[in-house]
This record gives C-alpha cells, sequence and structure tokens, in this order.
C-alpha cells in the first residue's frame, strides 16, 4: 500500500498570522468615516467623538476624534475644540469646506504639528499616537492635531548602570525624551535621526540615531536592511529589536550593547556608533559593538586615567574569575592535587572530609541556589527583599557548611565567583559568563584542566570568527591594531586619544588635535614647531 509523502511542519513560506487591512482612501459622507472609522477600533470607551456643526446657513460639519488618556486634555480644549468653536470666519455662510480646511490648517490651529490625511490607514497610526482627527463632511482629506500627552515617568538615575561620579539621568521609556536627552549632549547638525514603525499590533517606534560623516555607511546600510526586514505583530522591548537584527544568533556573547544611560550613548556615537532607541523601554541599543565595548563604563572617562585602567584591569580579571574560578576549583581538587601546597591540599582534604558530595555536585548545587536566591531577588517586592537576602546568607553559608552538604572553601569560591560576576559593567556579558560557567564545571568535572584549556581555545577561536556588523568581535586585538590599543585593556590620558579607532568606522578619524599635554609655564612660553596654533589665529 502505498504511503503518503509526510508533510512538513513548517514551511518557508509560512503565512502571518496578522492581518493588514487594504488602503481604504475616505469618502465623502462624514457619517461613513466614522462608521468605518468605528468598525475599525470597536467601540472602545475611551475613544471620543465630538461633532461640530456652525451656524451658517450651509453649515460647516465636523467630527473631533481622540483617544482618553493619550491627549492632553487643556490642548485639545483650547487649542482645538475652542479655537475652531469661536472662530467667526468658519462661521459665516462664505467659507466652502475646502476653504475652512485650509484655514484650519495653515491659521487656527495653534499647534506646531499638524498633519494631512486621506486615507484611515494613515490617520489611525496617528490617533493612538495621542493625535485629535479632525473629519469634514464633504471632504475626502482629514487633519491630525499633535495633542498627546499621557502620563510619563520622570527622568531617574540609571537603575543597571549607577555611577560614582558622572551624569545621574538615565533614558525613560518615551522615544522623544530620549532623542532630546541626546541633543543636548551632541549638539551638532551633524546628528541624524531616522525613526521606523514596527510591528503590526503595537506599532512601536524605532529612532536610529548616528553622526553623519562617523558612522560607516556600510554600517548603516545592513542596520537599515535588518530593521526593514523585521516583520512581527509587536515589540514591546529592545531585546525584541537585538534578537532581529545581531550577528552570530546561536552565540554566547552579545554582539550589540545594551544601555540605559545618555552619556554612554553619546560617547558610543561619537566613536562612530549607531544608536537605536526603541519606544516603550528605558534601555537603548548601540552597535557595532566588539568584546572590549562590554568591559568600557561611562566612568573610564570621568576619572583619572590611572584609576580608569587600574579598574579595567581589575575588571578582565573579574571576568576570568567569574568564568573559570570554579571550575578551576573542581579540576584541582579532583584531578591535580599534586597542584597544591600540602598545607592547602590538608586544609582542603579537612574541610571535605564531612561532605557527602563530590566537587561538582556541591559547586553545582551553591551555584544553582545562588540563582535562584538572586532571580528571587529580582522579582521580589523591595519590601521584603532584605528578608531574602539575610536567608540567601545563612542558606549559602553558615547553615550549608553546618548541615555538611558544602564545604566552607567552596563557599568562599562561590561567593567570590558572584562578586567578580557583579564587578562586569555590562549586564549582557555578564548573564553570558552564568551559563559559561555552567559548561566550565562540567568539563573540569570530567576533562581536568586539559578539558578547560581545550574548551577555552574553542571559544577563542568562536570569539575569532565572531562579527558584530561586519565588525571583527575581537577587534582591535585580533586583528591587532597596535595604536588603537590605548583604549582596551588600559585608557591612555584624553590628550593622547588624538584618533578614534578604525574598528567601527571604516575610516580613521581624528577626534582633536595633537598636542594637547599640559606643559609648564616656561615650555609653554616656547612652543615646538609642531604644535598647532589656535583656531581663528591667522598666519603671522
Amino acid at each position: 500500500m502505498p504511503q503518503e509523502p509526510k508533510k512538513s511542519r513548517k514551511t518557508t513560506q509560512d503565512p502571518v498570522e496578522t492581518s493588514v487591512p487594504a488602503p481604504l482612501p475616505l469618502k465623502l459622507s462624514l457619517e461613513d468615516n466614522l462608521h468605518e472609522l468605528n468598525r475599525r477600533v470597536g467601540s472602545s470607551s475611551d475613544i471620543v467623538i465630538r461633532h461640530y456643526k456652525s451656524d451658517a446657513q450651509h453649515p460647516l460639519t465636523l467630527a473631533f476624534i481622540f483617544i482618553d488618556g493619550l491627549v492632553n486634555a487643556d490642548t485639545v480644549n483650547q487649542a482645538v475644540l475652542q479655537s475652531l468653536m469661536e472662530n467667526s470666519t468658519l462661521n459665516g455662510d462664505s467659507i466652502t469646506t475646502e476653504a475652512a480646511f485650509n484655514l484650519i490648517k495653515e491659521h487656527i490651529l495653534p499647534i506646531g504639528g499638524v498633519k494631512e490625511a486621506r486615507t484611515l490607514e494613515v490617520l489611525l497610526p496617528l490617533l493612538f499616537d495621542g493625535y485629535t482627527l479632525i473629519l469634514f463632511e464633504g471632504l475626502q482629506a482629514a487633519l491630525a492635531a499633535d495633542t498627546s500627552g499621557w502620563e510619563k515617568r520622570s527622568i531617574n538615575e540609571p537603575t543597571s548602570q549607577g555611577v560614582i561620579r558622572g551624569p545621574k539621568e538615565g533614558f525613560t521609556e518615551s522615544l522623544r525624551t530620549g532623542t532630546a536627552m541626546l541633543r543636548r549632549r551632541l549638539k551638532t547638525a551633524d546628528l541624524r535621526i531616522e525613526e521606523y514603525t514596527i510591528g503590526q499590533h503595537t506599532g512601536t517606534g524605532i529612532a536610529l540615531v548616528y553622526l553623519k560623516g562617523l558612522a560607516s555607511e556600510q554600517v548603516l546600510t545592513e542596520i537599515r536592511r535588518r530593521l526593514n526586514a523585521i516583520n512581527t505583530d509587536a515589540i514591546l522591548e529592545s531585546n525584541y529589536i537585538e534578537e532581529f537584527i545581531q550577528d552570530g544568533g546561536l552565540t554566547p556573547f552579545p554582539t550589540i550593547q545594551n544601555t540605559e544611560r545618555p552619556d554612554a550613548m553619546a560617547g558610543g556615537i561619537l566613536e562612530g556608533q549607531v544608536g537605536i532607541i526603541i519606544d516603550g523601554t528605558p534601555f537603548a541599543l548601540l552597535a557595532p559593538s566588539t568584546f572590549f565595548n562590554f568591559f568600557q563604563s561611562s566612568e573610564d572617562y570621568y576619572q583619572r586615567y590611572d584609576i580608569s585602567s587600574f579598574l579595567r584591569l581589575i575588571r578582565y580579571g573579574a571576568f576570568f574569575v567569574s568564568m573559570l574560578l570554579p571550575a578551576l576549583y573542581i579540576a584541582v581538587t579532583t584531578f591535580h592535587q599534586e597542584m597544591l601546597p600540602t598545607t592547602l591540599l590538608i586544609s582542603l582534604a579537612a574541610q571535605r572530609e564531612g561532605v557527602p558530595l563530590p566537587a561538582f555536585a556541591e559547586a553545582l548545587l551553591m551555584e544553582l541556589t545562588f540563582d535562584v536566591l538572586r532571580e528571587a531577588g529580582v522579582r521580589m517586592p523591595r519590601t521584603i527583599g532584605p528578608a531574602i537576602s539575610i536567608v540567601g546568607a545563612l542558606v549559602l553559608g553558615q547553615a550549608a557548611v553546618q548541615a555538611g552538604l558544602v564545604s566552607a572553601a567552596m563557599v568562599i569560591v562561590v561567593s567570590f565567583t558572584a562578586i567578580s560576576n557583579f564587578v562586569i559593567p555590562s549586564l549582557a556579558i555578564a548573564n553570558s559568563i552564568r551559563l559559561i560557567r555552567f559548561v566550565m564545571m562540567f568539563i573540569a568535572a570530567s576533562l581536568g584542566l586539559f578539558g578547560i584549556m581545550s574548551f577555552l581555545m574553542v571559544l577563542l577561536i568562536h570569539m575569532a570568527g565572531l562579527r558584530s556588523f561586519g565588525v571583527p568581535y575581537l577587534s582591535p586585538v585580533a586583528p591587532m591594531i597596535p595604536r588603537y590599543l590605548k583604549d582596551i585593556f588600559i585608557r591612555v590620558p584624553l590628550w593622547n586619544m588624538n584618533m578614534r579607532p578604525k574598528t567601527n568606522l571604516g575610516k580613521e578619524t581624528r577626534r582633536q588635535v595633537p598636542n594637547q599635554k599640559p606643559q609648564p609655564v616656561e615650555n609653554a612660553a616656547n612652543p615646538s614647531p609642531a604644535q598647532p596654533k589656535p583656531q581663528g589665529e591667522g598666519p603671522a
């Protein structure tokens, strides 16, 4: 009996599960337009429709539509309704509907943003953005006045990227507030902001921000192509965009930075990166990003270069500690006891004498317990968060050791690993290390130090092959460009960083004039011939 071929569960032409209505031009009848609008949006209680009819012999009939809660009520009442209803020209007999349309658009409405539209497909997104629609009887055109004014969260200090010295303000959920915060920092005509609307149901606003002449055109073209290729029904947070456009979808390493600090985004844009601000979330994106960008903090440039370099080296050290310390402990105590000094070996053996679990199970238990407590601490209300911390400290520390489940040395290893993980300024790379750490522990328990070194080589090869919008992930270390290492492992003084790195730009651009190192008074009185002259100074 012939068997029917099995049908594939997925095809390359899966239908999109959202319906996109065909463009529908407005009709001459106002009632027909309102009926179609009601059919599209339903009988929602927050949609307000007001009618207006002048007292003229041939009355002018209008309808105002807005959404309660998305508009500023004072603006709607005073700038739209009152302005139109009290205008004597609109109440005259001689004015036609076309003339009234142009009069309202050009002269009557005291509002900066007034748009003209002829289809409901254009009007509906404006309505959901807080615009007030003005429909006319006998005219296939409408006006949309910007009356948006919903409640917004005020600007507060960033919660995940705090600094001791530096700006204390972070992005909010408002797209326009985010672009304005960047405008305040980058007061140049070269700042470009391109806006996109993505998400068939959410209509989320996306702003692409860059400096003309600094951002690579190849990178911009690729980001625009990937943004335009997104076809989904909802964008609720920046991670939606990040997963759609990032390189290396199967890698544990992030290839796009996220930040809620406007100064960090301004700094990235000044280095040639491209910022992506998403409406509805305080976290914005920066691309392209290399591995070393995730270890740089805004505070590195707000304090002396020597302490900044010291802290950056500590971050790199914390990265390796967070990734390798439990695995090294497992490997050494399981396979390579001869590497330990005799006194330390005897001390560890004495601590583990009553522990029934092997080192791997012991470490795995402690790491999972810590991750559970950490996740609970994030979800718990702030009022009972300290209680969770106390319980966690007791469980991880005293109680677990006294119960004989883990050794005191393991508690120290897990605690120091957790603290080291919090030293890394980027939460994205810190979370990647959390995952890699478990793989490392399993390999250490199976193959010891040889397995750890082999897996590190695999990771290094994988990272060397990664790209972030065409930029090598390990640049400028691999490929090595020595003159661009001034802001990688350490930070040299600002007066010595004259050129922007080539990695993000495709071309090398000058950041500042050279030879700005502070000079003593006696040397400053006799400047060297190589020193540039101040701007505006004419030839001698």
